[in-house]
């Protein structure tokens, strides 16, 4: 028994789950005892909640650089979880995104008469999972995190229960999620079997044993695929990308957002985790799938170019927002997926990865305040979903309008906004290791993507309002959108304190040319 039990160190690197839990059941004990003119609590209390779990980062971040823990992490809950630089980092991501979807949700649950502490719950359980992914040292707490993850977002695409949009995209969402879960159980059964480990660690040091004997090892193979399959899923990689659209479309606008920057960062630790990614610079550390590397990347070129060429495509004939910006968000996940290839077909190039971060980085906070703005147009019978819903938007609120515009410039990657730097580093990192042809695509469809933004911010200011009069907007929602704002500035002007952050995530000294240039 004695080695079952948790100790200090356990409860401490597991204190910003714990504390995200708490506070997600008491905000249902504290629901059933408000009367509905006190709702406004749930939302506060989630906020704090969200801010305790950051204190409880911080205090992990402030333990680790005091000891011997410093370079590289700490294993925790008996081997289970494995909390370092890259972990922290993702940890602070999630929880930034999610405090801004809580200031955006405040009004809009509130005129869909759906302000229920639930929502608020599921919300926070749902950062619970995406941790557990992100430090997730054993392929079972990644499960358990990806599921409980996904379950808590099926639930919040369909919040909007008199909605038929919600409902049907809740359901699309959960049988495609289901089937993808399925596909990456059984890929994560075979690792097990082929291994006969669960931690990563194990697994990978086990596959270059088989692999060394048998490079073509099919049972190896099949748990490539199948494994690659179910992550490509959680990030909406094509061909693994319907459920996106749909889900992205009938859940509450402030849902469509955390969806977008939140969830798909927990994916995208998940798969940087499993496919052995996040320790560029060590090549003595073997993680996961990264033996496998020389058979997953043709598989990734095919799958970033058909990204990029389908999403892109899609996007252009758009007329909803949220689609629009459903297949934006896929298109992005594209141009990431070439930070992966860059590199050797042993190694991944430091830049690639880096590059990776930082776009998810920049992504959380131009995608959010775009989603931010979307959301703000629903009051009255305006549903805001309609790219019409967007037309003359500067004559009855001039400064969303302009927030919009640059939103949506830096999605487009247009200096010196954040969104530059995103692309930046992954076509840098391209570049460098000598993938020209895929470094010019991405370019060729970076300007594809400028156009059906442009027509976004067409809309918004020549376009002519339906409805006459200024438009409200809550102070919450005011906040969410300057937070957003400014970091999409402050980034794109000023990124080099944002990339040594990433520097320091990853454990890797910043490139002098980069260095020159940020400064």
């Amino acid at each position: 028994m004695g080695a079952l039990a948790f100790n200090a160190h356990d409860y401490l690197l597991a204190l910003p789950i714990t504390l995200l839990t708490l506070f997600a059941l008491g905000i249902l004990l504290i629901d059933l005892m408000l009367p509905p003119e006190k709702k406004w609590l749930n939302p506060v209390t989630a906020f704090i909640g969200v801010l305790f779990a950051a204190g409880g980062v911080v205090k992990i971040q402030l333990w680790m650089q005091s000891s011997r823990f410093t370079s590289m992490g700490s294993v925790g809950l008996m081997g289970a979880l494995y909390v370092d630089r890259t972990a922290i980092y993702f940890f602070y991501l999630f929880l930034a995104a999610t405090a801004i979807s809580i200031l955006m949700s405040v009004r809009y649950m509130t005129t869909e008469h759906e302000n229920h502490g639930e929502y608020y719950t599921l919300m926070l359980l749902s950062v619970v999972g995406m941790m557990c992914m992100a430090a997730g040292f054993d392929i079972v707490l990644i499960f358990i995190g990806l599921e409980l993850m996904a379950i808590s977002t099926y639930v919040l695409v369909g919040f909007l229960r008199r909605d038929r949009r919600s409902n049907e995209a809740a359901l699309k969402y959960l049988l495609l999620g289901a089937f993808s879960s399925g596909i990456f159980a059984y890929g994560l059964s075979l690792l097990y079997g082929l291994t006969g480990s669960t931690n990563l660690v194990e697994i990978g040091h086990a596959l270059t044993s088989i692999l060394a004997r048998d490079p073509h090892n099919p049972v190896a193979i099949v748990a490539l695929l199948t494994t690659v399959t179910g992550l490509l899923f959680k990030i909406a990689a094509v061909p693994f990308h319907q459920w996106a659209p749909d889900a992205y479309e009938g859940a509450p606008t402030c849902i469509t957002g955390f969806m977008s920057v939140a969830v798909k960062a927990a994916g995208w630790a998940m798969l940087l985790r499993i496919l052995g990614c996040t320790y560029p610079t060590y090549p003595s550390v073997i993680l996961g799938l990264a033996p496998m590397r020389p058979i997953y990347v043709p598989l990734f070129v095919f799958v970033s170019i058909a990204t990029m060429t389908g999403a892109n495509f899609a996007a252009l004939t758009q007329t909803n927002t949220k689609r629009l910006l459903a297949y934006s968000s896929i298109a992005h996940v594209g141009y990431m997926l070439l930070g992966l290839i860059a590199g050797t077909l042993t190694q991944l190039s430091p830049d690639g990865v880096k590059g990776i971060l930082i776009y998810l980085l920049v992504y959380t906070f131009m995608n959010l305040g775009a989603f931010g703005v979307i959301t703000s147009l629903r009051y009255r019978n305006v549903i805001g979903d309609e790219l019409d819903d967007l037309n003359g938007l500067y004559s009855r609120a001039p400064v969303e309008a302009v927030l919009m515009l640059i939103f949506l410039l830096s999605l487009a990657g247009i200096p010196p906004l954040a969104g530059f730097w995103g692309k930046y580093f992954i076509f840098l990192s391209l570049i460098e290791t000598g993938h020209y042809a895929l470094a010019s695509l991405g370019v060729l469809y970076s300007v594809f993507g400028l156009y059906y933004y442009l027509k976004m911010a067409n809309a918004v200011f020549m376009g002519q309002p339906e409805e006459r009069g200024a438009l409200p907007v809550s102070w919450t929602m005011r906040a969410a959108l300057a937070v957003t704002a400014f970091a999409t500035l402050f980034i794109g002007i000023m990124p080099d304190r944002f990339i040594h952050l990433i520097n320091w995530s990853l454990g890797i000294a910043q490139n002098p040319a980069v260095a020159k240039l940020v400064r």
